[in-house]
């Protein structure tokens, strides 16, 4: 069999073409979610800044919709992380002040070579005046402008 090259690069040209159609066909994939539900999504978040896509998802399985939580990631991530404008690590100090406590222990040497073990523990209150604090509040979070002081709990020699 006996053909013109321009043959050849026709059939060339046409497996090829054939080829990149096959890889670039539309393959099955999960329907998109409606409108609705998009907006619902979006609607929770913006309106729950400390919720997550596991949050959400929840939500969601409540009222009825069969969505999965990749979905609702994948939402949410296409928006921007709502959680940007959520709590932050000062606005949960300020919330849990009356249950937090930091307690360090350290040595002291002394200049009769003494070592001195002591121990601090403090504790956040709403205020540095606070009278209802048994031990004064960490430095650095009072709101009034006063500085308040620490004192050893417990020194051991």
């Amino acid at each position: 069999m006996v053909v013109k090259p321009d043959t050849v690069v026709g059939w060339h040209r046409t497996g090829f073409r054939c080829y990149w159609r096959f890889l670039s066909r539309r393959r099955p994939a999960r329907p998109k979610i409606n409108t609705e539900l998009c907006h619902l999504i979006r609607s929770m978040a913006s309106e729950n800044p400390t919720w997550g896509a596991p949050r959400i998802h929840g939500e969601l399985l409540k009222l009825g919709f069969q969505i999965s939580e990749s979905t609702v990631s994948r939402y949410l991530a296409q928006w921007g992380s709502p959680r940007e404008s959520g709590q932050r690590w000062l606005t949960f100090l300020k919330n849990h002040r009356e249950a937090i406590a930091a307690m360090d222990s350290f040595t002291v040497p002394t200049a009769t070579f003494r070592v001195l073990t002591a121990s601090l523990a403090t504790a956040v209150a709403k205020s540095c005046t606070s009278t209802s604090a048994r031990i004064p509040p960490v430095p650095g979070l009072c709101s009034n402008g006063e500085k308040p002081s620490q004192r050893i709990v417990h020194p051991s020699i």
